[in-house]
């Protein structure tokens, strides 16, 4: 039997909703303004849900530490006091529980006053950039087509002035995905050691909308292929396995390796099952996970529900489990399966539904069996990161 304690809940807040000062190509949320009331113009988290979801999401909490997670949209577009008024309830509701801050940003909007107080008060920060300036300002610009490059450059350099924890969030797309080692090296170079590597798969309605799973939709020129995606991925972890084992973090390789092990990977898109990530908008209105706000998934409002009830709700159960319940047999014949788990439900768009990018995760995994039963039979003997390092540069 299930229950709504067995693992750690999550929901991320989106204060801002989807409302955001750049209007990347790509995104999956700006068009997520069609979910909401026609007659409320300003999509802005009121005090009244500020203290709610603090409130509500404490109770709901069974670990010792609370992870909040502030996301957008841009969840700048909220002003300094809103956070600052954010960690009083946190400090009241939590009664002494360590929390954690963290904070997806597209970054042109922080100053010195904001780096000062993430770093005093320890907040993580998530920078989306992806990568050099050819390849960011190809698609993530204003409304008006300005390039946004050079204000994410002066963030990065804010953020590092003011000892910010920070990790990199980049999108591969059909444009950058060509030039892993380039995109690996300006990272570095920047002094970020944790990134997050991200393809875009989106699929377009006749009005120019994200499409849900349930809707027809035709495939967006800004998505990455499958062979796109696994040239991208063997290419990158062959110059980070002989160069930065242990040095710098690349998300889907420690998710890989999680697997390899037999541990939870750490990320949904990875895992047997999802389902336990939720989303809230800025109205209290809750959703499966963040690439599934769409009505069909609604799961309340926490005006009405607790996240408890929501979370752990039959719906939401349902949601969950399926990504392991409706495996194409293609799937579960795989020799990756372990490693894989069909991917993000969200890609399985394919024939029969095959995730969109399975031949380039195939291609990914068969290049790098060879360094992973390395790596997991090196960690099972407690040896170091250089060992790996030093035997594949041979």
């Amino acid at each position: 039997m299930r229950t709504p304690f067995a693992r750690p809940l999550y929901v991320m807040a989106k204060p801002a909703g989807s409302s955001c000062n750049l209007a990347c190509s790509y995104c999956y949320y700006l068009d997520k303004k069609r979910l909401y009331d026609p007659a409320d113009k300003r999509h802005y988290m009121s005090d009244e849900i500020l203290e709610l979801f603090i409130k509500r999401y404490f109770e709901a909490q069974t670990q010792n530490e609370v992870v909040f997670t502030w996301h957008g949209g841009e969840a700048l577009l909220r002003p300094l006091e809103f956070y600052k008024k954010a960690m009083e309830l946190q400090r009241i509701y939590g009664k002494g529980r360590p929390v954690l801050n963290c904070l997806q940003t597209n970054g042109t909007l922080l100053t010195d006053e904001w780096c000062r107080f993430l770093h005093n008060n320890g907040w993580l920060v998530g920078l989306s950039i992806d990568g050099p300036q050819e390849f960011h300002d190809e698609y993530r610009r204003t409304r008006n087509g300005v390039p946004s490059f050079l204000n994410v450059m002066r963030a990065v350099r804010l953020l590092n002035s003011h000892k910010v924890e920070w990790n990199a969030m980049a999108v591969v797309n059909d444009f950058n995905s060509e030039h892993p080692e380039e995109f690996y090296d300006f990272f570095k170079s920047i002094g970020c050691n944790y990134i997050q590597f991200a393809p875009i798969v989106e699929r377009l309605t006749d009005h120019g909308d994200i499409a849900s799973n349930n809707e027809p939709g035709v495939l967006a020129d800004f998505s990455v292929s499958p062979r796109q995606w696994g040239n991208f991925l063997c290419r990158l972890f062959d110059r980070w396995v002989r160069q930065d084992v242990g040095k710098v973090f690349i998300q889907i390789f420690d998710a890989t390796l999680a697997n390899w092990c037999g541990v939870e990977p750490g990320v949904c898109s990875m895992a047997k099952e999802c389902g336990h990530a939720g989303v809230m908008e800025y109205d209290g209105t809750v959703y499966s996970c963040d690439h599934f706000v769409f009505s069909e998934y609604r799961l309340g409002n926490i005006r009405e529900n607790t996240f408890i009830e929501m979370m752990s709700s039959d719906k939401q159960l349902r949601f969950g489990a399926a990504k392991r319940d409706t495996l194409p047999e293609k799937c579960r014949q795989c020799r990756w399966l372990f490693a894989c788990n069909g991917e993000c439900p969200k890609n399985r768009i394919g024939p029969n539904g095959i995730n969109y990018l399975c031949d380039g995760y195939r291609q990914y995994f068969e290049h790098v069996a060879p360094y992973m039963d390395f790596m997991r039979d090196e960690l099972a003997a407690n040896r170091p990161p250089a060992n790996v390092m030093q035997h594949f540069r041979k």
